[in-house]
C-alpha cells in the first residue's frame, strides 16, 4: 500500500504561479481622517456593471488599514506605463509617498494622480475578511478614460508592456456566461 503524503503549501511557487497572470497596476487613494492615502496594488478587479462595482484588497498588517477602513471614497488610478516611477513610489510602506507628487481631489475627495490612464471615483459599498487580506468592494460614482495612454502591466514579478494584435476580442459578456 502506497500512502502519499501532501508536501507542505509553498507559498512562494504560489506566488509564482499567480504572476504567470498578468494584471494592470493600479494606485489607489483615499482620504480619512484628515490624512492622504495612496497604496499600489494588482488586486484590482471589476466586479459588476449593474449596479457599478470594483473591488480591490489590503494585506491585514497594513499599517494604514484601519484608515482604509473608515474611509468615506475611494480613488482608483490606473497608472500609464510611463508611470513606473508613480508606481514604485506608492509600494513603499511608511513613507512620504505624497512629497512632490501633484495630485488633484476628484469627485469623491479622494486625490487623483495626473497621467493615469483611467480614473474611478468610488464611495465604499461592502468589506469583507479574507485570509491574509481584507477585500474592499466600492461603487464607482464616475470614471474617465484615456484612450491615447497604454496601462503598466505587471507579470512574472516585474512590468511589462502590452503589445497589440491582429485579433480583437469579443465584446463581453459572451453568451456563454448565460
Amino acid at each position: 500500500m502506497i500512502i502519499e503524503q501532501e508536501a507542505a503549501f509553498d507559498g512562494r511557487a504560489f506566488r509564482q504561479a499567480l504572476g504567470q497572470f498578468p494584471t494592470g497596476v493600479c494606485v489607489v487613494t483615499c482620504l480619512a481622517d484628515g490624512e492622504q492615502l495612496g497604496m499600489t496594488m494588482s488586486s484590482f478587479n471589476s466586479l459588476s456593471l449593474d449596479p457599478p462595482l470594483v473591488l480591490f484588497s489590503i494585506d491585514r498588517r497594513s499599517a494604514s488599514l484601519s484608515l482604509w477602513e473608515i474611509a468615506a471614497s475611494y480613488a482608483i488610478n490606473v497608472i500609464a506605463e510611463n508611470q513606473k516611477d508613480i508606481s514604485n513610489r506608492f509600494a513603499r510602506p511608511l513613507s512620504n509617498k505624497w512629497e512632490g507628487v501633484r495630485f488633484e481631489h476628484g469627485r469623491s475627495g479622494a486625490p487623483v494622480l495626473p497621467g493615469a490612464a483611467a480614473l474611478f471615483d468610488c464611495e465604499p459599498w461592502a468589506r469583507h475578511a479574507a485570509g491574509d487580506h481584507v477585500l474592499f468592494i466600492a461603487r464607482v460614482t464616475h470614471f474617465r478614460r484615456f484612450a491615447d495612454r497604454q496601462p503598466l502591466v505587471f507579470s512574472k514579478g516585474r512590468y511589462a508592456s502590452l503589445q497589440p494584435t491582429e485579433f480583437t476580442a469579443p465584446l463581453w459578456p459572451l453568451d456563454i456566461h448565460y
